[in-house]
């Protein structure tokens, strides 16, 4: 199966001359949705991963249903103020501006093999946000994992230093 078919472009969303890739329309495909789950499973099911994190918020979606499948845990990263509890912060930049993320202090330790999943790669500030999050807290990043990539925005250069893997890839808006 061609998960890439599945996927919606929305053009000017959010902003005009944005072509939006929305994974909405390959999570309502049952069969697109197991699919990809299991893609994502055979990228990682030989790391020994102990924690899958999730960036917020479409990372959860896949997130979730991958640390069931390795037995292992689920870590949120959420915008700040999200967590009830105490976190760590870390700031990145945006095209304009700047944002951050959180997560919880306890949520992992210098003993975890993490898997850090969200839906799409672009410029790759928010996972690099999140990949400082982690080491900050001791643990060892075995692998990223996106569903889609923006070759283009040229995001993985900031993730070199990983194991960065991505079922499908666009060259062009």
């Amino acid at each position: 199966m061609d998960i890439k078919k599945l996927i919606r472009d929305v053009p000017d969303f959010p902003m005009k001359g944005i072509i939006f890739k929305d994974i909405t329309t390959l999570l309502k495909d049952n069969e697109g949705y197991k699919v990809t789950l299991e893609k994502l499973y055979n990228l990682s099911k030989n790391k020994e991963i102990t924690k899958v994190i999730g960036v917020e918020s479409r990372g959860f979606i896949f997130g979730g249903a991958l640390a069931d499948k390795l037995d292992a845990g689920f870590v949120p990263i959420r915008k700040p103020g999200k967590l009830p509890a105490e976190t760590l912060q870390e700031e990145y930049t945006l095209e304009y501006g700047k944002d951050s993320i959180e997560i919880h202090k306890d949520a992992i330790n210098e003993n975890d093999v993490v898997l850090l999943h969200d839906d799409l790669l672009a410029t790759g500030g928010t996972m690099t946000a999140a990949c400082k999050l982690v080491e900050k807290m001791g643990a060892r990043i075995a692998q990223i994992s996106f569903i889609i990539e923006l070759d283009f925005l040229n995001g993985r250069e900031l993730l070199k230093n990983y194991d960065v893997q991505s079922l499908i890839h666009y060259d062009g808006e």
